[in-house]
């Protein structure tokens, strides 16, 4: 018959049903769970049914709980088909715990047949199928029902409907063999689908990460391919700002820079929004020249707002330090996005940029930016959504205005990783004042004094281009794949009359300085075939090539701060961000090219060199640098003297983590653990914040030795710092087998051979055999702070307390071993274990002996001097303090020798 359908059977229809309830993309666990328990206690409840039938049930109670399946069965079905899971949950327990279980319990033989299993049943139905406060209601229900129903059949044995002693047990076994099978179906099914939804969210996270990584690589590389062009762009209208221009075309040559600088604005405000979304954005502070960067923001925005007839107003607090230690492209993107938005969103009167500094402390300032505007104002309703992305107030009335609503979330973000504190003050139609306070450090405490920042731009006017330097001699290579590209950079270094080579393949650049010596390399990053990173490595690397040692430098149009320690770890010595400017350009050609090829013509750059004050500064690479740890212990003046970068460990307390050495001392843990009777922790310091401090160094060495604390003790940073040296290919970890001044000696060593010229691997191969002959003992006044540590336990502390023990401790091949225990007053202790460490030395070497203390005054270590000299003569004795993180684990009264032998 046109236009029926196949009859479907009810079985089908069923089927049917049950598939969509189960359906894994409609519905939740929960649910899922729900209704498997429903079908499970169904199957259950029907066992116990045809148990009864077969054990002799009375027929009436038969039909009683045959009537309390359909219920349930009718209950289940309904509660799927119309989608009423809540109170299907409701129904179905409050049927089973109310109705079911009084009706098993007494016509099921009481506690004497299988009545109490279903009890449990209840509990377990209960708690997996329902959750919340119906849960607790029903779980406290079940337990409730259980003990009325115990009770009246205790006080009323005749309402229960007893079994003869063997159906009594054929009831008892088959219920426990039904509710137990049902419980391990049940539980097995559980974590079945709790497996399969991790499985799931794993498969959704690997998905959700490859999109991210794809996304970044979009952004990456739209980020490169509309920066190339601007480069181009921003680099020929400079050379045209260079000439004898009138001044019409100059306005128009300005407008140009301008309207570059805000597309390159656009662009970073989308990448770094990916980044931040990613956890990916790094804050990597450098030294900037604060009037250079108000000026440059001024010098941004005083034509739009001239177009748009507001006054731009500018106060700067003539106090502001000279120069500070911040991320200045992460500050600038903050105050730039906030100038926008004012700008946008005022139709008329003025926008104003107030710069405040407040001193700190210990080389610390805040630094405070206002920017004040007359413009609509923000809505108190709209105030929660002002830093949330792609969001916009008001917007029907502002749906002209352009934007991609990133800018205020980019400046919270950016802010709260910095430190920071963004404010808001807002009336609805009279305008809105952003506060932005970020904590810098002072690089140079001179004050900027007054300055009129307005002056020193007009509509028509450029700032003139100044020549810094002339290097006839030098040989430059430029490679790039855009010929463009190389067409500007030639162009921006012109006036300084180096030889300029071009090439557009990382092939042709390999070729040419196959033959030729080049100073200075410009090598673009990403180029088709082979790029700048692999052509680097190819050049380091290539047989009888020229320009092995040459300075490389990457030009890149990737944006963001966190590259410097990407070109770094590569090999490059320093790079640039396109768009390059002819300042940017010249500036790091002087930095990189030999003093001897070199002819400054001008003043400033003379200042440039002779003071450092430029993010470019002169920087001759030590072929290798030792580094360190803050519990080497070695005194400032030795680490100032040979010049070794320190990492510090960190003190975890309850009020806080404090930094070893620079925020806390031993004095001051000893002071909170001893006296304040609190607890305090070390911590050494992370793989990742290894990793910057490698990366650093190796902006100033071509090679990196860290010299650690022995990985037998904890917390030693072995791991920590050789997981992070896997990064590069030029830094190595070495063991010092020693902590504190042992560690020190160890680092001292490596200083002497660095300085000796001897080459990496012969520093490694010298110090491993030079770690045996560094002995360090000490002795420890009590035991208590080890046992904090977890190296003792409270047993043996007690006794040593008690009985006035002071043991002596050695450190051999890495480990602490007890080599002597010493009975009775501090004093004679300390006598007999200097006797003995110095006696048991094996050709001492009396040039230098350290000795490394904790809580001890002036007489104590007048003391300990006096025993010294009584038995041997040394030429320096250096008692040194030990660190914060060294205190925590030793304790006050304690003190160590250490020194080398021969």
């Amino acid at each position: 018959m046109i236009g029926s359908y196949p009859e479907v059977s009810r079985l089908d229809k069923i089927k049917n049903l049950f598939k969509r309830i189960y359906d894994e993309e409609a519905r939740d666990i929960q649910e899922r769970l729900f209704f498997v328990i429903c079908v499970v206690g169904l199957i259950s409840y029907a066992a116990t049914i045809v148990t009864s039938f077969f054990i002799g049930e009375s027929y009436f109670n038969i039909l009683i709980m045959f009537a309390g399946l359909l219920l349930f069965l009718g209950i289940t079905v309904l509660t799927f088909k119309y989608k009423r899971v809540k109170l299907g949950e409701f129904l179905i327990s409050f049927l089973m715990v109310y109705v079911m279980l009084p009706l098993i319990f007494f016509t099921g033989g009481g506690i004497y047949g299988g009545a109490p299993m279903w009890f449990l049943f209840a509990l377990l139905f209960v708690s997996m199928a329902i959750h919340g406060r119906m849960q607790i209601f029903f779980q406290i229900s079940c337990a409730g029902v259980a003990l009325v129903s115990y009770l009246i059949a205790y006080r009323n044995p005749d309402l229960v409907t007893f079994h003869t002693i063997d159906t009594a047990y054929a009831d008892s076994f088959t219920q426990i063999m039904i509710i137990g099978l049902m419980i391990v179906f049940i539980t097995s099914l559980t974590l079945s689908m709790y497996r399969s939804e991790n499985d799931k969210a794993k498969k959704q996270k690997e998905e959700i990460d490859a999109l991210n990584r794809a996304q970044n690589r979009f952004f990456s590389s739209m980020s490169h391919e509309i920066r190339t062009p601007i480069n181009t762009i921003i680099g020929l209208n400079e050379m045209i700002l260079r000439e004898n221009i009138s001044d019409e075309i100059a306005e128009d040559a300005n407008n140009i820079e301008s309207a570059s600088k805000m597309l390159l604005q656009l662009i970073n405000d989308i990448l770094d929004m990916s980044k931040l979304e990613a956890g990916e954005m790094k804050i990597i502070p450098s030294m900037y020249s604060t009037t250079d960067f108000i000026s440059e923001l001024v010098g941004m925005f005083w034509l739009p707002t001239k177009e748009k007839g507001l006054e731009f107003i500018v106060n700067v607090d003539p106090t502001m330090p000279t120069m500070l230690l911040g991320d200045e492209i992460r500050i600038q993107q903050v105050i730039i996005n906030i100038i926008n938005n004012a700008i946008k969103y005022t139709k008329e009167g003025s926008i104003t940029l107030s710069v405040q500094c407040e001193r700190t402390g210990s080389g610390n300032a805040n630094i405070t930016f206002s920017v004040s505007d007359t413009g609509i104002g923000i809505k108190k309703e709209n105030m929660p959504h002002l830093f949330s992305a792609f969001s916009r107030a008001d917007e029907e009335e502002n749906k002209y205005v352009e934007g991609t609503g990133l800018g205020l979330s980019i400046v919270k973000q950016l802010v709260d990783l910095m430190g920071g504190e963004v404010t808001v003050n807002s009336i609805y139609t009279q305008g809105s004042t952003f506060i932005i306070s970020i904590p810098q450090l002072i690089a140079n405490n001179d004050e900027i004094g007054e300055h009129d920042f307005m002056n020193r731009h007009s509509a028509n006017r450029r700032e003139d281009y100044y020549q810094t330097f002339e290097a006839p001699d030098a040989k430059v290579l430029v490679v790039d794949d855009n010929h463009a590209n190389i067409l500007v950079i030639k162009k921006l270094l012109r006036d300084t009359k180096v030889s300029i080579d071009c090439a557009e393949s990382g092939a042709e650049a390999l070729s040419l300085t196959l033959v030729n010596s080049y100073d200075v390399i410009f090598m673009d990053h990403l180029m088709p075939e082979m790029d700048g990173v692999e052509c680097l490595h190819k050049m380091r690397d290539q047989l009888g090539g020229m320009s092995k040692n040459a300075k490389v430098v990457a030009l890149t149009a990737n944006a963001g701060s966190d590259r410097e320690m990407y070109y770094l770890k590569e090999g490059f010595d320093a790079y640039l961000l396109k768009p390059v400017s002819g300042m940017d350009a010249e500036r790091m050609l002087l930095s990189m090219l030999p003093e001897n090829l070199v002819r400054l013509i001008n003043a400033d750059a003379e200042l440039l060199v002779e003071h450092g004050e430029h993010t470019y500064i002169r920087n001759k690479k030590r072929p290798l640098v030792i580094t360190s740890e803050s519990v080497c212990d070695l005194p400032r003046e030795l680490i100032n003297e040979y010049n070794i970068p320190i990492i510090s460990y960190g003190i975890h307390t309850e009020e806080g983590y404090f930094i070893d050495g620079k925020e806390t001392d031993s004095k001051g843990v000893i002071d909170y653990m001893e006296h304040r009777g609190k607890v305090a922790h070390s911590e050494s310091p992370t793989a990742a914040e290894y990793e910057a401090f490698f990366a650093e160094q190796l902006a100033h060495a071509n090679n990196v030795l860290h010299i650690t604390m022995t990985k037998g003790l904890n917390p030693s940073s072995y791991s920590e710092a050789s997981e992070a040296a896997q990064s590069f290919e030029n830094v190595t970890v070495i063991d010092s087998k020693n902590f504190s001044c042992g560690m020190g000696i160890v680092t001292l060593e490596a200083v002497r051979l660095a300085y000796e010229g001897v080459p990496v691997d012969g520093v490694i191969a010298r110090l491993e055999e030079f770690l045996d002959r560094v002995q360090t003992s000490f002795m420890v006044d009590s035991l208590e702070y080890m046992k904090r540590a977890g190296r003792l336990s409270g047993i043996i502390t007690s006794f040593a307390n008690a009985f006035m023990v002071h043991p002596s401790l050695l450190l051999s091949n890495g480990d602490i071993k007890v080599r002597q225990v010493y009975f009775g007053v501090r004093r004679r202790a300390w006598r007999r274990f200097i006797a003995s460490a110095l006696f048991s030395a094996r050709n001492l070497d009396r040039s230098r002996l350290f000795v490394a203390y904790a809580g001890l005054d002036e007489d104590d270590l007048k003391y300990i001097r006096a025993e010294i000299e009584k038995r041997e003569t040394f030429e320096e004795i250096i008692f040194m303090e030990v660190c914060a993180s060294i205190a925590t684990n030793c304790g006050p009264g304690s003190f160590g020798l250490m020194f080398r032998n021969y």
